[in-house]
């Protein structure tokens, strides 16, 4: 078993002790499961209280927090750093180091074309079938099932896992992770309705990921029909998530799992969604844009404004809609009450008018 004393994992992260340096840690864990062998971190106030039901060995927090620690919850070692959980995360990867990369090179049970071409350094793993007019890079990881169409271009360090699929003349750059059994380049859904039927609409655009670009699994990325769907340098993908033909999408936006985008649309810098969103055919989500969970978007979102519910709305005007129907019971309550006393009041209302009524035939 791997472990370390408080006093290396400071070295490592340069935070200054308070309590037992000579400590030995055997583990990581998270604050709320951690036990008083493990180091964990704290980067809120609202995770204060969980300090009194967990004692880590060690916690690594900023120096404001650890003021607010109280003396009975403070655990036998503090490392204070300026950003916790960026310290933390160093500390992971010395108890849990990533596994070291393969070197099989290039095994005699995947399938390369002739005309393939291949950079130094690359695994591609058994199973694996890479077609004609393929130009791979440098350090590349090619994993079992993966299927490369022909004029595929793929760029130095790209790791494609297990099964992901790449359609004909899909445009891959540097540094990028496609995730398991992703498909880049099918068809756009694209018909024209003639004489009662659907008839297909030919899409001979490619796809176009630029460098430093993640794509989670099961992520579909249709080509476009003229031009090519693009997905910005930097932009990180979750799983499940559905982009469509002719799409373009700018650098280091961020998509949570399931988000949906229809044909055309195109993002500025710096847009999240948040998962499951959809959005519209031709919309454009301007730069540094947010996008709720579950947000309906069937029109332009400005650059920078967060917009929430669907129809999506900017984030103050759907907060007043849901204070509005969190008091919904109430205000149903208060119109049953005054319909009872309008009732009460009409029914007063008539008895004073016939008593008038009558009043006026005695004197007449």
């Amino acid at each position: 078993m791997f472990t370390s004393s408080v006093a290396q994992l400071a070295a490592i992260i340069e935070g200054t002790i308070c309590g037992d340096a000579s400590l030995e840690i055997q583990g990581v864990q998270s604050l709320n499961k951690s036990r008083s062998t493990d180091i964990t971190f704290l980067e809120s106030e609202k995770n204060l209280f969980l300090l009194k039901t967990n004692q880590p060995g060690a916690l690594i927090t900023a120096p404001q927090l650890a003021e607010k620690i109280p003396e009975q919850s403070r655990p036998a070692a503090i490392i204070l750093v300026a950003d916790a959980q960026e310290a933390f995360l160093k500390v992971l990867t010395v108890f849990k180091p990533e596994r070291p990369r393969a070197k099989i090179g290039i095994s005699p049970q995947a399938h390369l074309a002739d005309e393939t071409t291949v950079g130094e350094g690359c695994n591609i793993f058994t199973g694996a079938t890479i077609s004609d007019d393929v130009e791979i890079g440098d350090h590349c990881d090619i994993h079992p099932g993966v299927v490369v169409g022909p004029g595929c271009r793929i760029g130095n360090n790209v790791v494609l896992h297990p099964n992901v699929v790449l359609y004909p003349d899909v445009l891959i750059g540097n540094n990028v992770i496609i995730h398991a059994s992703a498909v880049l380049g099918a068809d756009g859904f694209g018909y024209r309705f003639q004489q009662g039927q659907f008839l297909k609409i030919p899409h001979r655009g490619g796809v176009r990921i630029e460098d430093d670009v993640e794509i989670g699994a099961c992520t579909t990325i249709d080509r476009g029909m003229i031009d090519s769907t693009v997905i910005g340098q930097g932009t990180k993908i979750d799983n499940q998530v559905m982009i469509a033909h002719n799409c373009e999408i700018g650098r280091h936006n961020a998509f949570a799992s399931q988000v949906g985008f229809a044909g055309s649309v195109t993002t500025g810098d710096y847009v999240r969604c948040g998962g499951q969103a959809g959005i519209a055919d031709h919309v454009h989500l301007g730069e540094g844009c947010s996008l709720g969970a579950k947000t309906g978007v069937h029109k332009d979102i400005p650059a920078t404004e967060t917009h929430l519910g669907i129809p999506a709305t900017p984030e103050s005007e759907q907060r007043r809609i849901l204070m509005a129907v969190k008091k919904t019971p109430q205000m149903k309550k208060q119109i049953r009450q005054l319909e009872k006393q309008l009732s009460e009041l009409s029914d007063q209302l008539q008895q004073l008018t016939s008593a008038s009524d009558q009043n006026m035939k005695k004197a007449g």
